[in-house]
Formats: structure tokens, sequence, C-alpha cells
């Protein structure tokens, strides 16, 4: 009785007849097709030899290295090792299932990265059409997310402590990048033929893995896409572009977006192959794009290789000195005085290479807002405007327009040496009014002169309007009596 019951009962589903559920998402030119199942998050590869149900270990066996085989067979295997190593394994299973087959996958690509390496056979057509297919297949996935912040405790943790991301299948993933360099920079690559397969939709979503959270996906990917860029001229407009797109959906939508310093390192090296006189289409990349730049919060994980474009633009067009420094009032930060920091450090390094008829041109709004930064409770903010007055060129530009310069900014030193909390700003302050003296004492005098004038002026004012309100207090308390 007992075991007709539990011969009744539904059996486990066994292995191969799992196997036999999955769908083939298109064969190899080898005899082995790779079959993906993808259930998870990450597709489980499995292999099915001559349409026959086998398990896994049976099928995903180790290939000769390269070096064992004769060179005319080598194509072949070559063939066979891109197909084996399509399949994709799933790295975040805590039990590391096909921890073998993980490894015989790993030892073919380090097997491949010597064969391109190496150079021994010449890659044609379908060699290439088979690589572009491996490294779609292990790249072009959707990037893990970051765990969100957890919330301020007892213990103090900071909710905005940044939880890089590490990517689970990178030992694989490292070969398929450096594997794909290779690739690119092979002499033995002919860029006429791999365009039809390294081709805009490969490079787009090649840049979209940009935004991973692991910085060695991106260190890498930095380094091909500037290579592609420089072997695949037919790609050029369409990269330039592909950023330029990036970038607008993270300044105008998103804020958020992991790789725009590593894209901003390339166009660094980009902008200094601009040939001159700049392109109408560069100059408006960079009013539209990169001064924009300046306005995410998050500008300090990109400053410095954005401060690095921008100084590039300046020295290629000395003219966009002045459209530069516009651009940094108009998103001049009020409230975030980091960021405020990071302006000063930029203007100083635009101001450098400043030619003195673009500085004339802006100098007006320029040292306005640098004496709002002199006056700042922030000491740091303070104590960087302060700095300006340290640098030769800077200062060489002050002298020959002091006469505009000086009346905008004496106030301001007036008031540190006056009110300012903090004894560095304050001692700053007394070297800069010092240096200004020793500029021209009759101006520093004159200007010293309107400022106590118009300070007693606004002290009149003040008790003018003291009084005027006396009155209306007067008037209005002896009214109240009357109704009373």
């Amino acid at each position: 009785m007992i075991k007709q019951i539990l011969g009744r009962l539904p059996r486990k589903q066994s292995k191969s007849d799992h196997q036999n559920n999955s769908s083939d998402v298109g064969g190899g030119t080898s005899s082995n097709s790779v079959l993906y199942n993808y259930g998870n998050k990450l597709p489980v590869a499995s292999v099915l030899s001559n349409g026959s149900s086998k398990s896994l270990n049976n099928n995903y066996e180790p290939l000769p290295f390269f070096r064992d085989v004769p060179s005319s067979d080598r194509e072949n295997l070559l063939i066979k090792k891109l197909s084996l190593c399509s399949a994709v394994f799933d790295f975040s299973d805590p039990y590391n299932k096909n921890a073998r087959e993980k490894e015989i996958k790993r030892q073919n690509l380090l097997d491949l990265v010597d064969f391109i390496i190496s150079g021994s056979c010449r890659l044609n057509e379908t060699t290439m059409e088979e690589i572009a297919k491996m490294v779609s297949a292990n790249l072009f996935r959707t990037l893990a997310t970051r765990p969100t912040p957890a919330p301020l405790s007892i213990e103090g943790l900071d909710p905005e402590e940044e939880v890089t991301a590490l990517e689970p299948a990178w030992s694989h993933l490292q070969l398929v990048y450096d594997f794909l360099l290779r690739f690119v920079a092979s002499p033995e690559t002919d860029a006429k033929v791999a365009k039809r397969y390294i081709d805009h939709s490969f490079v787009l979503r090649l840049m979209d893995l940009f935004d991973s959270e692991d910085p060695r996906e991106r260190e890498c990917l930095k380094t091909i896409l500037h290579r592609i860029y420089g072997k695949f001229m037919v790609h050029r407009p369409f990269i330039r572009k592909a950023i330029n797109n990036i970038f607008y959906r993270f300044i105008f939508e998103t804020e958020k977006f992991n790789g725009i310093a590593e894209l901003l390192e390339i166009l660094g090296s980009i902008i200094s192959g601009f040939a001159l006189p700049l392109k109408e289409e560069h100059k408006l990349f960079l009013v539209r794009t990169m001064i924009p730049l300046h306005k995410p919060k998050c500008l300090s994980s990109y400053h410095q290789q954005l401060s690095h474009c921008i100084i590039q633009f300046v020295e290629k067009d000395f003219k966009l000195a002045d459209t530069v420094i516009r651009g940094l009032l108009k998103y001049w930060p009020i409230t975030n005085s980091q960021k405020e920091v990071l302006f000063l450090v930029e203007l100083e390094q635009v101001l450098e290479i400043t030619q003195a008829a673009e500085f004339q041109r802006c100098m007006v709004p320029l040292f306005r807002q640098i004496g709002r930064c002199l006056n700042s409770s922030h000491f740091q903010v303070a104590e960087r405007a302060l700095f300006l007055w340290n640098n030769d060129q800077i200062l060489s530009l002050m002298a020959q327009h002091r006469y505009a310069i000086l009346p905008l900014i004496f106030p301001s030193l007036e008031k540190n040496i006056r009110n300012h909390w903090n004894q560095l700003v304050h001692n700053l302050t007394w070297n800069v009014r010092k240096m200004l003296i020793d500029m021209d004492q009759d101006l520093f005098e004159d200007c010293q002169r309107r400022f106590h004038e118009e300070e007693t002026k606004a002290i009149r004012i003040q008790e003018q309007r003291e009084m005027t309100w006396q009155r209306l207090e007067a008037v209005a308390a002896s009214k109240a009596v009357s109704f009373s």
C-alpha cells in the first residue's frame, strides 16, 4: 500500500529533463551549440551535443592549447574555443556550481588572449564574427545595482557613504576585456572588415557598460573605447555624439552615471587631437555639454577630468577663456561650499592661461563673485579665494586692471579684517592688503576713503530709517490711546 502511494507522487525533474525543456538561442559554427537559460538575472549556460540531451559535465570538456596543434588546425580550434567561451555562468551562486566548467572556460580565455598576442593566425571575417558573438555574450548584460545605503545609526554610519558593488564574474570578464583589447589593437585586425561587427550597435552597448559599479570594469572599458576610437575612424563622430548624449541625460535628467570620469578621460585625449582652428561643433560641445557638467551635485567625483578638458579647450583657442569664465559664474554654487572650492581651483587654472583682452571682458562679474567668496563664512572658500593673489600671472592681470578691480574687492577685504572668525583668513587678508598697497598706494587710499564715506552714508540712512519707525510707532501708540 505504501509503495502504491509513493508511486503516485510526482517525481523530481532530472537535469536531462530540465535541459530538454530549454530552448536553443543560436548555433555556433562548431558541432557543439551553446544553450542559455534566462530564468535568473545571469544566464546559466549548458551545452548540447548533436541535439541529444546530455549533462553539462559530459560536454564541457577542455580543448587543446594552440601551441599543441598544427598551424593548419588553429583556425578551427579558435572557432571552437570562441564557441565554448560564449557560455555564461552564474557567479552569484553561493554553492559555486559548475566550478569545473568555470575553470575550463578561464583556461580557454587565457589561451585565446595568448593566441591573439602571438599574431600567429590571420583573422578572417568568419573569425571576427565569432569573436564579436563571444564578446557580446559575455559583456552585454544587466549591470548589478548598488545596494541601498543604510540609514544613519547610533554607531554613526554615514548614509552617503558609497558601497562599491564589485562584479562577481570578474575572473572571466577581465579576460574577455583583455581579449577584446588585444583584438582591437592587433595588427592582424583589419579595421575595414572588423567595422562590420564592431559596429555602432556594438559600440553603443559597450558604452552603456560604463555605468558599471565596478571601477575595474570601467578602467578596462576606457582603454578599449579609446583604442576603438583610434582604430575605427569611421566611428569617431558617432562615439563623440554617443558620449554627448550620455552627458545630456546625466546633466538634465538622472544625475546618475558611474562612468563620467572615465568618459571625460577619453575626451581629454580626443580634445588634444582637435585640429586648429577649432570647428564650430567643438565649440558648441564646450558650451552645451562641458560647462553644464559643473551643475550636478556629484561634481567632485569627476571634476579633475572635467577641469583638464576645459583647460585643453582654452589652450587650443585662448578666446574661449571668456566663455569658460562666464560659464563658471553661471553655474557657481550658492550653498555647497566644497563645490565652491572646486570652482575656485578651476578658475585659477583658467586665469593662468587667460590673455589680457579676454580677462578684461569678464573681470567685473568675475571679481564681484570673488569678493563674495572672500567674505564666505566657510574658511576654505575664503582661503582659496585669497590664494589667487599668490599666482604671479593672475596678479599681473590684476595690476593691469587695478582701477576696475580694487574698488570691487576692497569692501570685502575690510569686512574680513574686522569680522572674519578664522585667524588664517584674517592673516591672509592682511597679506593681500599689503600687496595692494605696494601695487598702488594712492588708489588704495582712494578706495579706503570712498569705503568710509559709503559706510558713513549707510549709517546715516540706517539712523534715519530707525527714526522714521520710531515716529510711526509713536503715532500708532497715540491713536491707540485715543480710540480706547
